[in-house]
């Protein structure tokens, strides 16, 4: 039977490696934008490995923490938290200085029609910290939208591949990269810029989204007919190591699943779990969003959760009544608006 606290507890076990680097990382670890949909288990994560390491280190959650569970979780792990809206003008000051900084802050849904709010979220703030923490390692987490569609046999876009971005979402990801590489460069910052697509965690994610419209007898789009995904545990995991190998000029790696998913196969193994028998809408398109995680699993290597058991897991979550946050990845959308 899965419970919040079951899920909260299997995202948030450190695997021996994470311990051993968070014993050899020296200073405290700050997470701006710790509020959203992956930062409380990175905070989780990051305590946790300390612990079993047997070191002291204030972990420190930043963000306006809109959510009551976020905060009570929070609470309850020991995380010092900073309530802050980053965008106001001396919140930045405000911050304690520290070693290390997770960027995980951004914009996406709701960028159609407010899109300077996305711009100053995705590449004002971030020119802003990267002055402010001149000093620190950054991670910055990014997203494979800043590539250009691949072909379905292609193996996806590597660290190579020339950027491209569709719509103004997927530009100011590229703008937060460009805002830290200027840091890198001017103030020696050592980064690591980290291309996320996309994190699953039960309670978002694009298996939770194609399970949902399946649970809703929806149609299930195949306008993006293959997708990559990680467990979020692994994607966080990859984030607090990542740490070790910040550098100037910035390190830049995707992260995501070692498999290319087809959305077709991932809902009718869905739909069998559910009981339900998936419907189709539209035409399989011949590109899509895809990043090839070669580099990441030769530095990090393989996800411990494979495309199977996160549809097992998935559809488990669902059957036993399971929360959603209600932020849908609309992994479908081809002309990037959000």
């Amino acid at each position: 039977m899965w419970t919040e606290q079951k899920l909260d507890e299997l995202l948030t076990i450190p695997s021996d490696n994470l311990v051993r680097d968070m014993a050899a990382l020296d200073g405290d670890i700050m997470v701006l934008g710790a509020g959203g949909k992956m930062g409380p288990s990175l905070c989780l994560l990051a305590k946790a490995a300390c612990r079993k390491a047997g070191v002291d280190k204030k972990i420190i959650a930043v963000s306006r923490f809109n959510d009551p569970i976020v905060v009570d979780l929070l609470a309850k792990n020991d995380i010092t938290m900073i309530s802050s809206d980053l965008l106001q003008a001396d919140a930045l000051d405000k911050l304690p200085d520290c070693t290390n900084i997770i960027y995980a802050a951004g914009r996406k849904f709701g960028t159609e029609g407010t899109e300077h709010l996305t711009w100053a979220m995705n590449a004002w703030l971030p020119a802003t910290v990267a002055e402010r923490f001149k000093g620190s390692r950054i991670v910055v987490f990014s997203s494979g939208n800043i590539y250009p569609f691949a072909s379905l046999n292609s193996g996806g876009c590597t660290e190579e591949t020339k950027t491209a971005p569709v719509g103004e979402y997927a530009m100011s990801c590229l703008a937060r990269e460009r805002m830290f590489e200027y840091g890198s460069s001017v103030y020696g910052t050592k980064v690591f810029i980290y291309r996320l697509n996309y994190a699953v965690d039960l309670r978002y994610g694009v298996l939770h989204d194609i399970a949902s419209c399946i649970l809703r007898e929806e149609a299930v789009s195949l306008s993006m007919a293959v997708f990559n995904c990680i467990w979020q545990g692994d994607a966080n995991e990859i984030a607090l190591r990542a740490l070790h190998h910040c550098a100037s000029p910035p390190l830049k790696i995707n992260v995501t699943g070692s498999e290319t998913v087809g959305v077709r196969y991932a809902a009718e193994e869905l739909g069998k779990l559910l009981g339900k028998t998936p419907r189709f809408t539209g035409e399989p398109s011949e590109n899509a969003i895809l990043s090839n995680a070669g580099k990441c699993v030769e530095m990090f290597g393989y996800p411990t959760i494979g495309i199977n058991a996160m549809i097992k897991m998935q559809a488990q979550w669902l059957l036993n009544g399971g929360r959603s946050l209600g932020k849908p990845t609309h992994f479908e959308e081809r002309k990037g608006e959000f």
